[in-house]
């Protein structure tokens, strides 16, 4: 089981946020992530990138098992026994 997550709901939101709005101003996406993840409370490049694909993923952008559907599955898996 993966542990909880440290940061909160609306950093993670808030990072995400800011990518979208310096993306243009970087010449990739590998530089906007280090320029947002600069910012004190980011744990890494890799760890903005996956908050980043799963944003999308729930925003239907891309392919993939939302949050919502995730939840879904481990309550699934609780409730059903061994």
């Amino acid at each position: 089981m993966a542990r909880p997550s440290r940061c909160p709901l609306e950093l993670r939101r808030r990072a995400v946020h800011m990518v979208a709005e310096v993306r243009d101003d970087y010449q990739n996406e590998t530089a906007a992530l280090q320029a947002v993840t600069d910012k004190p409370g980011i744990g890494s490049r890799e760890t903005l990138r996956n908050w980043l694909k799963q944003h999308e993923i729930d925003a239907g952008q891309r392919p993939g098992t939302t949050t919502e559907e995730s939840a879904q599955l481990k309550a699934r898996r609780r409730r059903t026994p061994s």
